[in-house]
């Protein structure tokens, strides 16, 4: 008897006890499942991995189904937000020394959310195995007194009634319509965000981002969905087989492709952080500047909930990715392989643009520019970013005195209590990614400030981060960040602040010998960081220049 079989039989015996037959004799491709109850954009995934695996199965191959971890970002504002991003990293850490451990031959990586998708790209990027993605479909949309209705309408209307617009019974209706049933909230937050940039990547099938999550008026999952999942299973047994790995589909050429992608959509801030954690990975890193350069590059061809009234499955119905692909070829390099076999140029020469109001074409854009800007200034010594596609015209520039808080807890209470003057700029420090820690998201104290009328008149700005879904002039990403003695730090109410978004710049009214002064008597303040796994982040994670991975 040859030694592999011998050496084999314990593992075998033990598949068996999983009722798993054939482990000797077929691919094992792991389904990195992230389903979740407490995630409305995941709680339906359990019947997608099913289908997933029944295609697995077909194409001759092993489907072995395991799960990670899954937040809600909406759901853990405040407090739970330190949690929220470093996730990212334990996900990536659990499908890596998963397949590893289990010796899997390919992958499949099935989730919807902000944290999740980033997670198992860098776990891909590590293991360059034949990798698939199956993104969960959009959360259908709702209405309220005849007017469409999604997540992020929730977060402003809480702004709405806090100024008398609408009601409390209003906001409770509005809460429940925006929110019908499983998938990915549908804005242009991070979640969709990052579903497009799989699916440009050539990692997910062709309109997979903005595929129905569930039947019309109905929570039963779309079988459309279904069927794209089985196939998925199908198709990356055929990449395991024509030998096509992760890194030949993503190439340094594909990352420069996303950022023109996401500059092209007005897609969320939170990417930059996302691309350069998988830059980084592939060792390849994207700088803020690239954004920057290409932003200025790329025109933006289409803006969505809440920048525009018009929701991702509006982007669906106008042609969804491929179309937007075909609208940017110009500026791409198609010629990367995907995972189904074309090559992005013959997707995008595929496509049908149904609607060129929604995703504009390149001689008539939205904007010249992109959505997302990079400023430097004597605060931003680093760099920071604006979703440039959410703010006003009247706040492209803005000079105001500074309202200092260390904290998002004291921001939104001054919001909430009325005590916000327009004009003002409400820097938010010790968020970033070691302050905080865990870099949190502010896009309930922003939401608000929309919502309460402000948005045209006041300004945020702040080490932490921001939603996709943040609309208004909301500057995050500061770097380096005030745990870490940066400009931030020595603020003062009062220290006049000018934003220039045009030229780029944010600075305080204040020489560099006088920072320099009020930073030499600095220390920071006391943080109560429990004991645990954010206690090792603090110590562990990098600047948000850098995509705060850790290491």
């Amino acid at each position: 008897m040859k030694r592999r079989e011998l050496v084999g039989a314990y593992a075998r015996g033990l598949y068996h006890a999983c009722g798993v037959k054939g482990v000797e004799s077929k691919p094992l491709v792991g389904i990195a499942n992230s389903w979740s109850s407490m995630v409305p954009g995941h709680i339906h995934l359990r019947r997608v991995a099913r289908a997933v695996a029944d295609g697995v199965t077909a194409a001759g191959a092993i489907p072995l189904e395991f799960n990670t971890i899954a937040l809600c970002d909406g759901i853990c504002q405040g407090a739970g937000m330190h949690a929220v991003l470093p996730t990212r990293d334990l996900i990536a850490a659990s499908v890596e020394l998963t397949a590893r451990a289990y010796s899997l031959d390919a992958l499949v990586c099935i989730a919807s959310c902000d944290k999740i998708i980033p997670g198992m790209l860098m776990a891909a990027a590590r293991l360059d195995l034949p990798t698939v993605f199956v993104t969960g479909g959009l959360m259908a949309e709702g209405a309220w007194h005849g007017q469409r209705v999604i997540t992020s309408d929730v977060k402003e209307a809480i702004g709405r009634a806090r100024r008398g617009e609408i009601t409390q019974s209003d906001l409770h209706e509005i809460e429940r319509a925006a929110c019908p049933g499983p998938g990915v909230c549908n804005m242009m937050g991070t979640a969709n965000t990052m579903c497009v940039m799989v699916e440009a990547a050539g990692l997910s099938l062709p309109g997979n981002a903005t595929i129905p999550a569930t039947m019309p008026r109905s929570r039963w999952v779309n079988p459309a969905l279904l069927d794209l999942a089985r196939t998925a299973g199908e198709c990356v047994v055929d990449a395991l087989r024509r030998g096509i790995a992760f890194r030949q589909v993503v190439t340094p050429g594909t990352l420069y492709n996303l950022i023109r992608v996401v500059q092209a959509i007005g897609g969320s801030t939170n990417a930059v952080l996302h691309l350069a954690a998988l830059s980084t990975e592939l060792g390849s890193e994207i700088h803020l500047d690239d954004w920057d350069r290409l932003g200025r590059e790329t025109p933006l061809l289409a803006r969505f909930k809440p920048a525009s009234p018009y929701t991702v499955s509006d982007f669906g119905r106008a042609g969804g990715v491929p179309a937007l692909l075909k609208q940017l070829a110009p500026l791409l390099d198609l010629n990367a392989p995907t995972v189904c076999g074309r090559t992005l140029r013959e997707v995008a020469a595929n496509a049908e643009i149904v609607n060129p109001d929604i995703i504009c074409p390149l001689d008539d854009p939205l904007s010249p520019t992109g959505g997302i800007a990079v400023l430097y200034g004597n605060l931003a010594p680093e760099g920071a970013v604006v979703k440039v596609s959410g703010v006003s015209p009247t706040m492209m520039r803005h000079i105001g005195p500074a309202r200092v808080f260390d904290r998002e807890e004291d921001v939104q209470e001054c919001l909430l209590g009325g005590r916000v003057q327009p004009g003002d700029v409400l820097v938010v420090r010790y968020e970033g990614p070691r302050g905080g820690p865990g870099m949190r998201e502010l896009s309930l104290p922003a939401a608000i400030m929309v919502g309460m009328g402000l948005a045209d008149s006041v300004a945020m700005i702040t080490d932490g981060r921001f939603s996709g879904a943040t609309r208004g002039p909301c500057i995050g990403h500061i770097c380096p960040e005030a745990a870490e003695g940066g400009p931030l730090a020595a603020l003062r109410d009062g220290d006049i602040i000018e934003i220039d978004i045009p030229a780029r710049t944010l600075n305080v009214h204040l020489s560099e010998a006088e920072l320099r002064a009020r930073l030499s008597n600095w220390t920071p303040p006391p943080k109560d960081i429990s004991p645990g796994f954010l206690r090792l982040y603090a110590r562990a994670v990098g600047p948000a220049s850098r995509g705060a991975v850790l290491g």
